[in-house]
Order: structure tokens, then sequence, then C-alpha cells
């Protein structure tokens, strides 16, 4: 069902964990699925220095956001609010389709914590 990058995602998750002080977090979560992920930001001069996640769920939506934190770190925000859907399931190779849906949820955490960041440093 997973190809091999989606199964390295997995099994070995970048820049999995907590971020004390991070400049910026958002959650998201699907009632549906019962997915939830967690993103934290480390800003430094407009560009994403450090980024780390929880996620609560499938393989999937873990993979997801382990590949979302690699496409988004040493971006400038702008850079960041680029990054869609349709990169996060070609970084990884393809998803089943019944799993198109946690790559969104991982664009949503990220949009989320850079709206905070930008809303709180007006």
């Amino acid at each position: 069902m997973y190809n091999e990058k989606v199964i390295d995602h997995f099994k070995n998750p970048r820049n999995q964990g907590s971020m004390e002080n991070s400049d910026a977090s958002a959650q998201v979560g699907n009632p549906v699925c019962g997915d939830i992920m967690k993103l934290y930001l480390k800003i430094v001069d407009n560009r994403i220095e450090d980024i780390k996640f929880e996620t609560l769920g499938c393989v999937a939506a873990i993979a997801n956001t382990s590949v979302l934190t690699e496409l988004a770190k040493g971006k400038t925000l702008e850079e960041a609010k680029q990054i869609n859907r349709d990169m996060v399931v070609a970084e990884l190779g393809g998803l089943p389709d019944a799993k198109i849906h946690c790559s969104m949820l991982a664009i949503d955490a990220l949009h989320n914590a850079i709206k905070e960041y930008e809303e709180s440093h007006k």
C-alpha cells in the first residue's frame, strides 16, 4: 500500500518532537480519521530556521508531516506558504488516494503556524 519512502519517513521521521520557545505553533486535526498534528516553528530573519512536529496518526500522517518539515526548513515564510499538497505527495513518491487528505492536514498546520507568527509580529 505504501512505497519505501513513505515507510522510511514513518519509521524514521525527520524533525519529530516538540520545541521549547518556538516562535509559532499550530495544531490541526481531522475528526473523521482521528489524525492530530502539531507543528512548531523557529523563525530567524523571516526564515524557518527550525521546525518540529508531533503527530498522532496513521503511517501517511506521520510521513506527510516529516516530509513537510524537510520541505519547509530553511525556506522564507513566503516560500513556505507556496508549499502545497502536490509537492508533499510528490516528495513522498505518491500516496494512496484515500490518504491524500493527510498531506492537506500537514499543509494546514504549516500555514496556520505561519499565520500565527505573522499576526504576532505585525
